[in-house]
């Protein structure tokens, strides 16, 4: 009896030393063209996504994107939107949708999130957030597909130079993908030179 009491406390003791040694989420640091940004990755809320961005940042095919679509509703408010654009040769495959509802991961102020057409389609493009998008959250009561975009990440550090992309000149003809985009495309596509793992 008093063996096992014992036993039990001695692991109620070592319960918080167990919490601290808890691997912290992954950090991701973008270098541009225009500066540095960093970002935290929700493996823990939103495993499945998370997991796809890292296995992006692993093998390197994140290097040499660019931003190429700039949507801007009104000052500092709206997204950009950099990726693979579907180069088949780079990306993997299509991922399961992880919901705003089953993460808990909301489109706030520099949260990165994967477009997609139907759910289970994201591959390799990413948005960013600037100002919060709750549009872009699910949303139960909406009709039709109202599972939202699947956010994983948030920008921690630099989100000025997430700005410098954003505030940067859009052409009003241009267009991408076969003439989609018309009015978001940049006039100079900002480069991302590499996108590396934060050592802990």
């Amino acid at each position: 009896m008093i063996r096992a009491l014992l036993t039990a406390l001695l692991a109620l003791v070592a319960l918080p030393a167990a919490a601290q040694t808890a691997p912290a989420n992954p950090r991701v640091a973008f270098e541009t063209e225009v500066g540095r940004f960093v970002v935290e990755v929700y493996a823990d809320k939103a495993p499945v996504t998370a997991a796809n961005f890292l296995r992006y940042v692993d093998a390197k095919r994140l290097d040499g994107i660019t931003f190429y679509r700039v949507v801007k509703v009104q000052d500092h408010f709206g997204f950009v939107q950099l990726g693979l654009q579907n180069d088949p040769k780079r990306v993997f495959p299509p991922i399961r949708h992880e919901s705003t509802e089953q993460t808990g991961v909301k489109h706030l102020d520099g949260t990165l999130s994967m477009p997609r057409l139907k759910p289970g389609s994201a591959q390799g493009e990413f948005t960013i957030s600037l100002g919060d998008q709750p549009s872009f959250d699910a949303n139960p009561a909406n009709p039709g597909d109202n599972l939202g975009y699947a956010a994983f990440a948030r920008v921690t550090e630099g989100l000025d130079v997430v700005l410098k992309v954003f505030d940067a000149p859009v052409s009003p003809t241009a267009t991408l993908r076969g003439g989609s985009f018309k009015g978001e495309v940049p006039v100079k596509a900002v480069r991302v030179l590499t996108v590396r793992r934060v050592p802990a």
